[in-house]
């Protein structure tokens, strides 16, 4: 029986306050690197591996190429060279991280991950913040071979952060492009196919290993709107003892910075598509 009160209104559901929004945000992105990154403890070995191709770059590629006279204006090509292949390997090391997304799909993470109420924004810098201490690592080894063979490196802290700020972005950058191809066409097969097809254009068309004075007129234009240009700029004034940049660090940050959240909104909207 009813006493015929009316019954209590149901209290509103409180909001949660925006730091509680974005430490909430932040922990789920947390929470993907930190998986991504204990996959990296448990197999060390990768970046033992990892470590032989700037190794062969600078050791015999470069050590050939600073015999010819004329690359550079009066600069060391080791010099000039180091920071673009620090920032190869970078490249190298995120192009392909999108396989791991493939791996993931076939079993049966990725529909845990689709499932989760983490936002897919969060899920795409989850896998870009474990890519940038992939990143990071790589640069310590190219960092040892470069002052194993004698090349100048600033060891100044404002140098050394702002060169783990730009490998940080550049891994991010690469690895959700990555994503995105991954996303596309959904088998490692094709994906391995693709990804090496994209590599060495990126590459070559950068300023990585020779100036861009040196280039054509077309590839100049071409090397404008490659995302690695800037971020080797970046890396030679920062990374070198008496290095410069030729678009200035202002401005490599802003591009390489706009490129990567314009690739996170992608990624974020196309990741669901690679469960389908």
């Amino acid at each position: 029986m009813t006493s015929g009160r009316p019954a209590p209104a149901l209290a509103p559901a409180r909001e949660l306050s925006r730091p509680a929004l974005i430490a909430g945000y932040l922990t789920q992105i947390h929470a993907v690197a930190d998986a991504e990154i204990r996959k990296l403890m448990h197999d060390p070995s990768e970046l033992l591996t990892r470590a032989l191709q700037p190794a062969i770059w600078l050791l015999l590629f470069g050590q050939v190429m600073a015999q010819v006279r004329g690359i550079t204006n009066g600069e060391r090509y080791l010099d000039f060279l180091a920071p673009g292949i620090l920032a190869q390997s970078v490249l190298f090391a995120a192009i392909f991280y999108g396989i791991a997304a493939i791996w993931e799909r076939d079993l049966g993470v990725l529909h845990r991950y689709m499932v989760s109420p983490a936002p897919r924004s969060a899920l795409v810098l989850g896998k870009a913040a474990s890519s940038a201490m992939r990143g990071i690592s790589q640069a310590v080894i190219v960092y040892a071979l470069s002052v194993l063979i004698g090349i100048s490196v600033s060891f100044a802290p404002l140098h050394l952060l702002g060169v783990a700020l730009f490998i940080a972005i550049g891994s991010a950058l690469f690895s959700t492009f990555s994503l995105i191809i991954a996303c596309i066409v959904k088998t490692r097969e094709r994906f391995m196919g693709i990804g090496q097809v994209l590599t060495m254009p990126i590459f070559f068309a950068s300023n990585a290993i020779y100036p861009i004075e040196l280039m054509p007129e077309w590839l100049k234009a071409v090397s404008s709107a490659n995302p690695l240009t800037y971020e080797v700029d970046a890396l030679r004034a920062l990374m070198l003892a008496d290095g410069t940049s030729r678009y200035g660090l202002g401005f490599d940050f802003a591009v390489l910075t706009t490129v990567t959240a314009l690739l996170v909104a992608v990624a974020a909207r196309m990741y669901p598509r690679l469960t389908a």
